[in-house]
């Protein structure tokens, strides 16, 4: 069966909404959580972006039995890898293993802050190569120095560890970040149901390995007010990666989506409160072969009621669709 997991937006919502966020949606039943990285919102309307390490610390207090996971931290401009694995080590022992590490290239929207420039992509992708081989060497334990091409570690040491390390997930977006993630993920990230992305995972020896998806939905009992919301917030998504990935601030991205009409948004993202429009929109993720569906409400303010209405009504039409 598919799983379906409630994504913790941190572009959108505070800190100590985000926890709530997260312990309302444990009960309502969603299977799993993940959670954006963020140094800034991708729009100024979004107006959050608190830091998702402690968000998930305090996360991992507050629930019990739901996953969590970072869709994605880049380990390779703002953070050292060496750092990155510190924290998910921890997380995963503060939430008795409940923790996946997901992992990817970065956005200038928020790797930007710490200077040094926005490299190609063929840059970053080396970078994240050699962030996660120090990452998975601090996972097993004693003293790690190495001397790379983009990274120094000198005599580095994870004190706490789990007996199992977290799983890593690697984000794609085309065929290099998928042979990336084939040889060195544990399971496979990507936005988009494109079942091309897959196909050149397991060519590169992800066969087997689970591969989570991530949908934007609207829900509001108003279809209107779900499109307004949503063309406020969210036109950015339609963008595509290689645009996302590039622009360096809120303001880029205003400029770049002014175009965008609601209709053009309604199109693309399920909104009102139809439970069977989603469904159909989760269809082609399944269809393409994703095992988990993370589902991304929009609306800092627009949780609770999305939460409730999960429970009682999208969550058993997902389920009944897709067992």
């Amino acid at each position: 069966m598919v799983q379906f997991g409630y994504t913790m937006m941190t572009e959108q919502a505070g800190p100590r909404e985000l926890v709530g966020h997260a312990v309302r949606a444990e009960e309502a039943g969603f299977d799993f959580s993940v959670a954006s990285d963020h140094y800034f919102p991708w729009l100024r309307s979004q107006g959050h972006a608190p830091y998702v390490w402690s968000v998930l610390g305090a996360a991992a207090q507050a629930t019990s039995r739901i996953p969590l996971m970072t869709y994605v931290t880049c380990p390779t401009f703002r953070y050292h890898p060496a750092v990155v694995a510190q924290k998910a080590a921890t997380l995963h022992l503060l939430s008795q293993g409940r923790f996946r590490l997901g992992l990817g290239s970065g956005e200038n929207l928020n790797e930007h802050v710490v200077g040094g420039g926005w490299p190609s992509v063929d840059v970053r992708h080396e970078r994240l190569e050699e962030a996660v081989g120090i990452i998975r060497e601090l996972f097993r334990g004693g003293h790690v120095t190495r001397h790379g091409t983009h990274f120094t570690v000198e005599s580095a040491r994870l004190w706490d560890l789990p007996d199992q390390p977290p799983p890593i997930g690697i984000a794609v977006s085309g065929e290099q970040s998928c042979a990336l993630a084939g040889r060195l993920a544990d399971l496979v990230i990507a936005t988009e149901p494109k079942a091309g992305l897959l196909e050149a995972f397991d060519r590169h020896g992800g066969e087997g390995k689970p591969r989570v998806g991530q949908l934007p939905v609207c829900h509001d009992p108003d279809r209107e007010a779900a499109v307004e919301r949503a063309h406020a917030q969210f036109r950015w998504f339609g963008s595509g990666w290689k645009v996302n990935s590039e622009l360096p601030h809120p303001d880029a991205f205003e400029g770049a989506t002014q175009f965008v009409t609601p209709d053009d948004v309604a199109d693309a993202i399920p909104c009102g409160d139809d439970p069977e429009v989603f469904v159909e929109a989760v269809r082609p993720y399944v269809e393409a072969g994703f095992t988990e569906v993370a589902l991304v409400q929009i609306g800092g303010d627009a949780q609770e009621p999305f939460l409730d209405w999960s429970e009682t009504t999208l969550l058993p039409a997902l389920r009944e669709a897709f067992a």
